[in-house]
């Protein structure tokens, strides 16, 4: 069951709610699981690009846009991918738009993300923010509700090994960009989200198949699949997207609105030939990976040694105390002169040595 506290403060209503018992835990499929599994860093560098589409009402009009921008990152020392979506319109000639940050690891887990929706209406502006991050086995979520002065706030809290095969608005959009790379959907599909109360529920991603759709006035074939969100409170709502075959988002689409996100024109194609590429290593995900394995095992060993040699961190600081007191112009010679009788302590195999070569 669930758990809650109210707290009315002046700031508007606090609520805390813990997730569900394990016995009202909703499952993602184990197919879902595996696919979130599978994705190798080669096929997230194939989505480091950008979309920009328009929103298109029934007659023709463009009344939007919608925008998402993908980049390799780094959030606390850990590679990771940083997207960023926006979406910007009117319902009822009153401005509303939605913004998306989201920090995800290779595995679409969400490390951090943040949400921000509102829609200004006569006289006062409906707003919505929700804040995830995940914080010591746990994730946080902090939901905040402003509707004209009136602000209510939430927090919830569910441990992660019961959020496997969770998606966000975030991921969503580049689990779907990574499925259509691979210009499959597998059979069963099945996700868990959070909705706005912050309750789980589950997603479905199905194959449409492929179709003809003119973009600028080409032709081109596109990859379709279908969203669709099962809430227990609400009827199911889906969503029907196509992808072009390098993975841009060509039109997107609400069943039953009367808008649709469309692209305008085909994305520009890079020059076919040997073009060098500079290499930017910080940015790519694998590299940075191997880096900083490699900076660990490059402390560990340095430290271990340090440990065996304590004679090391006591002549250094010796030494240093030494030139600071004396203060010399000449430091290499200073220097010099510090170290010459440690040559004097070598084992006499050592001197041999260095003779003979």
């Amino acid at each position: 069951m669930e758990a809650s506290l109210e707290d009315k403060t002046p700031a508007g209503a606090l609520t805390v709610r813990q997730g569900p018992s394990h016995g009202e835990e909703l499952k993602a499929s184990d197919e879902a699981i595996t696919f979130m599994s599978s994705i190798e860093p080669v096929e997230l560098l194939r989505c480091v690009f950008a979309d920009s589409l328009v929103t298109v009402s029934e007659g023709g009009r463009q009344v939007g846009s919608f925008s998402v921008t993908l980049e390799f990152a780094r959030r606390i020392q850990q590679p990771c991918v940083l997207l960023h979506a926006q979406s910007q319109g009117a319902i009822d000639d009153s401005p509303c738009g939605t913004t998306v940050t989201a920090y995800l690891n290779t595995n679409l887990e969400v490390l951090e993300e943040d949400y921000h929706e509102y829609v200004k209406l006569e006289g006062h502006t409906l707003e919505k923010r929700c804040h995830m991050v995940q914080h010591d086995g746990q994730m946080m979520i902090n939901k905040v509700t402003t509707v004209g002065e009136e602000v209510t706030r939430e927090s919830v809290s569910y441990p992660t090994s019961v959020l496997r095969g969770l998606v966000t608005e975030g991921s969503t959009l580049l689990l779907m960009r990574l499925i259509a790379l691979r210009k499959t959907v597998p059979q069963n599909m099945t996700f868990i989200s959070l909705n706005q109360d912050l309750h789980m529920f589950h997603i479905t991603l199905s194959e449409l198949g492929v179709k003809q759709l003119d973009i600028g006035g080409e032709t081109v074939e596109v990859f379709g699949m279908e969203r669709t969100i099962h809430s227990v409170e609400e009827s199911p709502a889906t969503w029907q997207c196509y992808f072009l075959e390098d993975g841009h988002l060509a039109s997107r689409v609400h069943v039953g609105s009367p808008v649709t996100v469309r692209l305008l024109h085909l994305p520009s194609q890079p020059e076919k030939g040997f073009e060098k590429i500079p290499l930017v290593w910080e940015e790519d995900m694998e590299m940075w990976s191997k880096f900083l394995d490699r900076k660990e095992e490059l402390k560990a060993d340095h430290g271990s040694y340090l440990r065996k040699h304590p004679e090391i961190r006591a002549i250094i600081s010796d030494f240093l105390q030494l030139l600071l007191l004396r203060k010399p112009d000449d430091v290499f010679r200073f220097a010099k002169d510090y170290f010459l009788p440690f040559a004097s302590q070598q084992p006499p195999d050592s001197n041999l040595k260095a003779s003979s070569s």
